[in-house]
């Protein structure tokens, strides 16, 4: 299994099926999960990186992959599709970092 077998055609037809069905439907049908970091965007819409990339595995090659066959992220899903000439939209809600706060409990003798 490589991702380099997947093609720009194949993942036009990935989206595709993501209009065809919808985007919770096109998700549950492949047994993928919503993307947290990275999200195509293609013609004013965006798209579950990962999700398109196994499914357009499938167009290219006949094997759709399910997210349990391939990691998903900056070194390969993003590489892939960016090499394919893809663009991305963040799906953070800020710039910012999320916040973090620790809570320090001491014992007190008296």
């Amino acid at each position: 299994m490589t991702l380099a077998d997947v093609t720009r055609e194949s993942v036009l037809k990935a989206i595709g099926e993501c209009d065809e069905l919808g985007h919770e439907q096109f998700l549950a049908k492949h047994g993928f999960a919503p993307a947290r970091l990275y999200k195509i965007q293609y013609e004013e819409r965006k798209y579950d990186s990962k999700a398109i990339v196994g499914v357009a595995h499938g167009y290219a090659t006949g094997k759709v992959l399910d997210a349990a066959q391939f990691s998903g992220g900056q070194a390969t899903v993003v590489r892939t599709l960016e090499a394919l000439g893809f663009a991305f939209a963040s799906t953070q809600k800020s710039n910012t970092a999320p916040r973090r706060a620790w809570l320090v409990m001491t014992k007190t003798e008296y």
